[in-house]
């Protein structure tokens, strides 16, 4: 599934980044790789999404999310 279609306070991890490549290596360079957990914060379906990942806040705007995909993390 695609990152923008998570739920709020949901943990996933990133399986595929298929973004510009001068955008992935920018969020390579934040940590955000395959393999990387990730918790969508605030998903409220209009303009960007608040997530955290390596211990730290960020907002991702919708292009971005929407090319991140992510499977749900086992419990």
């Amino acid at each position: 599934m695609r990152l923008k279609e998570g739920k709020n306070n949901h943990t996933y991890v990133v399986e595929k980044i298929q973004i510009e490549l001068n955008l992935e290596r920018r969020l390579e360079a934040l940590g955000l790789t395959e393999g990387s957990k990730i918790t969508i914060l605030n998903n409220d379906k209009k303009g960007a999404m608040t997530v955290k990942f390596r211990g730290t806040r960020f907002a991702l705007g919708r292009r971005i999310a929407d090319n991140i995909f992510v499977k749900e993390e086992a419990a």
